[in-house]
């Protein structure tokens, strides 16, 4: 039992001491590989070292080749460069050289030249001596006689000149506009209507005409101080006048009355009572009829306030001619002329239609109605192209647009057709006497004659004074002279008369 331990106890020893060999063998076999293992690498490592040595000779050697070779290159051109700068600056050399010769060459000439000029200017003054002996006339005198000569024939050229130009606009465009006018004139055909400062009311009877004055003349102060206007009671039966400058003063004043007499009850209070009625009805027919004359003539977008001093204009006349009915009439011939000529027919016909808003305030403010009306549409923010169409009618500014002399030509229709306005006796006197006064301003004029109450003027010449192509002058000069200074409507005739008579007797 005890040997059989001790065997087990050896063989284990046994087996340790042989196990622990063997791994020792194992281990140093291991080392001795690695080593060799690592050997081989730092071989392998030392040989790709020597290789990539190598490639980055070869390639430093590559580019150091090359740049050898660029700079060569480089070397060639610039001695090329600075072969040609030697050409150049030789040549340049020769053509100073040769410019030098030249220049020498011309002032030697200009010498010459100038010896030759002075030759000449003796020459010359020699000849103009000889020249004045003979004519017995001097170099300015010669001058003056010359120069009369050719100033003589050229203003008969220029004459002529004008009279074929003024001829071809007469054939061609007065005969195209005055086609264009007269069928807008046609297609409009409207009412002529013509209105005073004074309204007349019909009353019942006389007995009415004392309940107006009222007791001491009570109710017509109270009336005329609260409107604002003059109550005439005359001898005239049945009818009362009502005088003011202010038309809607007026209207106010007459619905007023009306609002009484029909009423019949007539004191201080009530008159005051049917006053504020009138203003509030008024002021309704107002903005009524201006948007009646914007719906008519197919105009929108207007402010409101535009459209009541727009229907203020109902009770505002010019030479007779009612306003409202001459801006509806005047819209509707801008709106014909713009499609005529091809302009924007929109802002004309609306142009047309606000022409003239400030006649409606011009007695409250100050200026020419054209400039009134355009600072009326600024106010109320309008488009630039419809304020200057406004304010250019009446060339109270230049014009810069067709629609604006569209806006002046069709005025001017709506006012000067027959029948449109009337003038006082006076205003009609002093048109035609302004037009004689110009016209015989001018000198060769011996008598002028304003004919067809203001339409045309006869001027007869003095035949030794004036000549045929100076009448034809002197007509555009005294229609010229008459359009800045003589206010008209429509167009004035200027026909000068040159007749020449000579009378022999035979005995």
């Amino acid at each position: 039992m005890l040997e059989s331990v001790l065997v087990t106890l050896v063989a284990l020893i046994a087996g340790g001491f042989l196990g622990f060999y063997i791994n020792r063998l194992r281990a140093k076999n291991k080392v001795s590989n690695a080593e060799v293992r690592a050997e081989k690498e730092i071989e392998e490592a030392k040989t790709k070292a020597k290789e990539i040595v190598l490639e980055g000779k070869n390639e430093a050697l590559k580019e150091r080749e090359i740049a050898q070779k660029e700079l060569s290159e480089k070397n060639r051109q610039l001695e090329k460069i600075e072969s040609d700068l030697r050409r150049r600056e030789a040549s340049v050399d020769s053509r100073y050289d040769s410019i030098e010769v030249s220049r020498k060459d011309t002032e030697k000439k200009q010498k010459e030249i100038e010896e030759i000029k002075q030759t000449l200017r003796d020459l010359r003054k020699k000849q103009e001596d000889s020249l004045e002996r003979i004519a017995k006339m001097t170099k300015d005198d010669a001058k003056k006689v010359l120069l009369d000569l050719v100033e003589k024939e050229g203003k008969e050229d220029l004459v002529k000149k004008i009279k074929e130009v003024d001829e071809y606009v007469r054939d061609s465009a007065d005969e195209k506009a005055k086609e264009i006018i007269i069928v807008a004139m046609q297609r409009i055909a409207a009412e002529t209507a013509a209105e005073s400062t004074v309204s007349t009311i019909q009353i019942p009877n006389d007995e009415m005409k004392g309940r107006i004055i009222g007791r001491e003349g009570r109710n017509i102060q109270a009336f005329e101080k609260i409107t604002g206007v003059d109550l005439i009671i005359d001898d005239t039966p049945d009818a009362v006048v009502i005088s003011s400058f202010d038309p809607v003063r007026r209207e106010v004043a007459k619905v007023t009355l009306a609002e009484l007499v029909g009423d019949g009850r007539i004191h201080p209070a009530r008159i005051e009572e049917a006053f504020e009625k009138a203003k509030k009805l008024v002021a309704a027919d107002i903005k009524k009829s201006g948007e009646e004359a914007a719906y008519e003539v197919g105009v929108t977008g207007l402010p409101v306030e535009i459209l009541k001093v727009l229907g203020r204009l109902k009770y505002r006349t010019s030479f007779g001619q009612n306003q409202l009915q001459h801006a509806i009439e005047v819209a509707r011939f801008c709106a014909l002329l713009a499609e005529e000529i091809g302009a924007n027919v929109t802002l004309s016909k609306k142009a047309g239609l606000l022409h003239d808003l400030g006649k409606a305030v011009d007695h409250e403010v100050p200026g020419s109605h054209a400039v009134i009306s355009a600072d009326i549409m600024r106010k109320f923010n309008l488009p630039k192209d419809l304020i200057h169409a406004v304010e250019a009618h009446h060339e109270d500014v230049p014009m810069e647009t067709p629609e604006a002399a569209i806006v002046q030509i069709a005025d001017a229709i709506s006012s000067a057709r027959p029948g449109a306005r009337r003038e006082s006796f006076e205003l009609h006197i002093k048109r035609l006497e302004d037009l004689e006064r110009v016209s015989n301003s001018f000198p060769g004029v011996e008598k002028a004659y304003a004919i067809q109450a203001g339409r045309e003027v006869r001027i007869l010449v003095r035949p030794e004074e004036v000549d045929d192509l100076t009448s034809a002058k002197l007509a555009k000069e005294i229609a010229k002279k008459v359009e800045e200074e003589v206010q008209y409507p429509g167009q004035v005739k200027i026909q000068v008369i040159r007749e020449l008579r000579t009378v022999e007797y035979a005995k």
